[in-house]
């Protein structure tokens, strides 16, 4: 089991460096406006990655208009007449001040309860198998010590790509990593702490992505409404300790 979690990790690492080099290769005129990207088996076998790999890769190009798919004939590069909009809110979202985080988690809530719950009625077996992927690379960095920042987006992605209306991903690729808010924590809590909360975002996750495998729209809802709200109640807890007068 810890074999294939490091494995579905090191996906999320295969994704990223497959998007940064048909980003470059899309920047550096290789592939110029309107032309077509390989297929989906030459990219995979040019790579060395599975399809699946090539397809969230394709996705984060999607997200960033740099590309589009055209049904029935492929993907194809777009003319960038303007740079990519910047992430939504960065400006005004201090990742050191804990009421912004509670602003951000809430509007994370008004969103994604309704991208759970249309996961959980759209979501295809190629997608289903992302989330369960993402789901365990989560786990796999838990066990491991690291850093689930990332990991924890990837899986907050994959389900917004689950609904199959790629606004719920430009929403969340917008926001950015900020979306995952848990940096200002770590200095207020002990490693034990910690620990004990990462492991309750996992129980809250794996809720969230077994209601979503059953096709349990409302069950979907109410597990992301849980975990989402959690966080905000964490935050605010923290929030009110901080503005105790200081005896």
């Amino acid at each position: 089991m810890a074999m294939q979690a490091r494995n579905e990790a090191g996906a999320g690492t295969l994704v990223q460096r497959l998007g940064d080099n048909l980003r470059k290769a899309i920047v550096g005129g290789q592939f110029p406006p309107g032309s077509k990207l390989p297929s989906e088996a030459q990219l995979s076998e040019a790579h060395g990655v599975s399809r699946t790999v090539v397809r969230e890769a394709i996705a984060s190009l999607r997200a960033d208009r740099l590309v589009e798919a055209r049904q029935g004939a492929g993907v194809f590069v777009l003319a960038q007449t303007e740079p990519p909009p910047a992430p939504l809110l960065v400006g005004n979202v201090d990742p050191a001040r804990v009421s912004s985080m509670i602003e951000l988690l809430e509007l994370r809530t008004a969103v994604e309860v309704e991208a759970a719950g249309l996961a959980a009625l759209r979501r295809s077996p190629a997608q289903e198998e992302v989330i369960l992927e993402k789901h365990y690379a989560v786990r796999a960095c838990l066990e491991a010590g690291q850093s689930t920042t990332e990991a924890d987006f990837a899986l907050h992605i994959a389900i917004a790509e689950a609904t199959n209306n790629p606004r719920f991903r430009e929403f969340l690729a917008l926001i950015g990593k900020s979306a995952i808010p848990r940096a200002a924590l770590r200095d207020e809590d002990s490693e034990d702490d910690q620990s004990g909360y990462l492991r309750l975002i996992d129980a809250e996750h794996a809720d969230i992505v077994e209601a979503i495998s059953s096709g349990d729209e409302e069950a979907a809802r109410d597990a992301m409404r849980r975990h989402l709200r959690g966080s905000q109640g964490r935050y605010r807890a923290l929030l009110r300790e901080q503005r105790q007068p200081v005896r």
